[in-house]
């Protein structure tokens, strides 16, 4: 835990405020202090116990899921329109990429943790599955990789098949999960999985000590990627919860650790027939406590309202123990001051990123209808720079973060916040219009909104 983190207080998540709903919360400035990414084109070894078939990845990941074995055979393209990234599959090594949660080590080092490979079930079996601790040059820009952890599950605590079932070590693939948050509470690591969506235990090694389903309200609840959930033999409804792919997008900790707060990217289903969960007319998606010496769900939850219908979370962390920073984001990309105008189609993007902020919200004031008052936001597409520090992205002394999936924020220490993007190699191109992303952190200065209660 961060030394300073105890200052601000222990405090039970008590009180409510009145019925009213609590958005509406008031921009506050950024100013960018940092600016560094590690190159797309970034990859590693897979561990030599995982066997040849990891050498190369990417190779179900071109064609619809169907196997192309020539390396670097099929451009890679964004997903939102089919611009060309400039990168093709498949790959030699396993791609450092698709940072998906975040956890600040020090002002320079961070744990960050990678996604499912290539953003399925069925494209993703020749991804390992990680997260890597990396050491920040805020000057000069570079990303180093420090250290490397693979997940394994020799024990079989994960309950169905998966990939490497009859292999010794049992490396797990983004064909099993996908992984896109981390906390770290004494010696183990929790993960949440988009798939289930579920909540793993691992150690510091990478091994699985641990699987909890999800529940809400006493229920399992699932996705269609949940194990238990097929494929009817004849056509008809099948019932699930979670939307694909709306799983566990962020997990904070309590800053003493002994609750964990999952937090859905989507709204879940509810009612007959099933529609998204609403409170005031606003999409709301549901925080849920686990207790973690219990290793249980407490049954308690929270509420946080979307700004707009079918946006999404990117990440969740807190900032002491009811104030948190939630990443809430639009489905497109690029820079809006590249749009494209009249008959322009090169060196511009045919749709921009609109919304893009991280919030302060308050769980402790939540209303009756359990929603978590949103206290102040920073606009991620309008960030102050007058010192020039950006490397790239800062016109007029204005810095945009264009990216489709920025996936990780964290608190820094008092005044600053980390916030980085899930680049989805070789399938995003959000900074420059044909080119694929880097992995790019930014260091904020937030000073205003971190000082909001």
């Amino acid at each position: 835990m961060r030394t300073w983190l105890s200052r601000l207080g222990l405090g039970l998540l008590v009180g409510t405020a009145s019925t009213a709903p609590l958005w509406g919360a008031e921009a506050v400035k950024a100013t960018l202090v940092g600016h560094a990414s590690l190159p797309a084109t970034s990859f590693m070894a897979p561990p030599v116990e995982a066997g040849p078939a990891f050498v190369v990845s990417g190779r179900f990941a071109a064609v619809a899921n169907r196997r192309v074995e020539e390396i670097a055979a099929v451009e890679g393209k964004s997903f939102l329109d089919g611009r060309t990234t400039g990168i093709a599959l498949p790959f030699v090594g396993q791609p450092v990429q698709g940072f998906s949660g975040i956890e600040t080590l020090a002002r320079d080092r961070f744990r960050v943790v990678i996604d499912n490979g290539f953003g399925s079930k069925g494209n993703s079996p020749d991804a390992l599955l990680s997260f890597h601790e990396v050491t920040i040059d805020w000057q000069s820009g570079r990303v180093r990789l420090t250290k490397s952890v693979f997940l394994h599950d020799p024990d079989k605590v994960i309950p169905f098949r998966i990939v490497n079932e009859f292999t010794r070590e049992r490396y797990l693939t983004g064909a099993d999960l996908d992984i896109e948050s981390i906390q770290t509470v004494g010696d183990l690591h929790w993960i949440g999985d988009e798939f289930g969506p579920y909540l793993i235990a691992v150690d510091r090694t990478g091994k699985v000590v641990g699987f909890y389903e999800t529940e809400i309200d006493g229920k399992v609840v699932r996705s269609p990627d949940h194990h238990a959930v097929g494929t009817p033999a004849t056509p008809g409804p099948v019932r699930f919860e979670v939307r694909r792919s709306r799983g566990y997008e962020g997990v904070a900790a309590s800053p003493d650790g002994r609750f964990l707060y999952a937090m859905l990217e989507g709204p879940i289903y509810i009612g007959d027939p099933p529609a998204v969960e609403t409170v005031g007319g606003k999409e709301v998606l549901r925080i849920l406590e686990l207790d973690v010496q219990a290793r249980k769900w407490t049954g308690k939850s929270w509420k946080y309202a979307l700004e707009i219908a079918g946006n999404n979370i990117g990440d969740f962390n807190m900032v002491d123990a009811s104030r948190a920073l939630v990443i809430e984001r639009d489905n497109n990309e690029g820079d809006p001051r590249l749009l494209c105008k009249g008959e322009q189609k090169v060196g511009c993007f045919p749709k921009v990123a609109e919304f893009k902020r991280v919030y302060l919200v308050d769980m402790a004031q939540a209303n009756d209808a359990g929603l978590v008052k949103k206290v102040a936001y920073v606009d991620l597409l309008d960030i102050a720079d007058p010192k020039g520090v950006a490397k790239t992205g800062t016109i007029d002394g204005r810095f945009t973060f264009p990216f489709v999936t920025i996936e990780d924020v964290d608190i820094v220490d008092e005044r600053h916040i980390v916030v980085a993007n899930d680049n989805n190699l070789p399938f995003s191109a959000g900074r420059l219009p044909n080119t694929a992303d880097a992995n790019e952190f930014v260091l904020l200065d937030v000073g205003d909104l971190l000082a909001r209660r």
